[in-house]
């Protein structure tokens, strides 16, 4: 019986918050202005189930969190998503954004041993530039993808399908996933990407990214590349 020596990895593909960049819990302050925007209480098991419905759900695209929320309510849910946009986008101006330690050299290392790298966040694009451009992350990657420009958000395999087609990859064999929640981790799954990661930097922990069939789960990116390189 012969063994097929695997491809060595051509892309990485990597989530932000919670994984390359920290943002100091912005999401859920976002939400809370959002919420209140859809007519959720402030107080009482209703925002505390959401809020809870926000943390278990971390990495998908936020419309579909919030038309989880609106049960399909598709109005409310469109109110709920601007508002979560316009709040966040705010508060990156008055929250500690930066990158996750070591962020900056991981990819700069995946990238000069021809590795290549994407960006993919469940935010809309224009949320993602903001991030960028605070961060001076312009060229940082090869490419930066958002739920609007594929189709669907995490869990679904778009994203990372999307970064194969865009840079070319030969084979999904050659791809690793990096994230810090479940949503991440069923997304490279269902990709069939060879590397499907978690890191413990984010939101969910050991148990849940192992739970979702995380290959790996490792203490932050900076460990990610000794993953991706020989």
């Amino acid at each position: 019986m012969s063994s097929t020596t695997p491809p060595p990895i051509a892309l990485a593909v990597l989530d932000m918050a919670g994984t390359t960049v920290e943002d100091g819990g912005l999401v859920l302050a976002a939400f809370d202005v959002a919420a209140t925007a859809i007519g959720i209480p402030e107080d009482g098991p209703e925002r505390d189930h959401a809020r809870q419905y926000v943390v278990d759900t971390m990495g998908q695209s936020k419309i579909t969190v919030f038309r989880a929320l609106t049960g399909d309510d598709e109005e409310r849910a469109q109110l709920g998503n601007r508002a979560f946009e316009a709040a966040y986008d705010n508060l990156i101006g008055t929250g500690d954004i930066r990158p996750i330690e070591g962020a900056e050299k991981a990819i700069a290392t995946l990238r000069e041993a021809g590795v290549k790298v994407a960006l993919t966040t469940g935010f809309s694009r224009a949320t993602q530039h903001r991030l960028l451009d605070v961060l001076g992350w312009a060229d940082v990657a090869d490419l930066t993808l958002s739920p609007e420009e594929v189709g669907r958000g995490r869990p679904y395999p778009d994203l990372v399908l999307r970064a194969v087609l865009d840079l070319e990859i030969d084979d999904v064999g050659a791809v690793a996933v990096l994230g810090d929640t479940a949503s991440d981790i069923v997304s490279g799954l269902r990709a069939g990407a060879r590397i499907v990661a978690g890191t413990l930097t984010g939101a969910h922990d050991r148990q849940q990214l192992d739970d979702a069939g995380a290959t790996h789960v490792v203490d932050s990116v900076s460990d990610f590349t000794h993953l991706v390189l020989p």
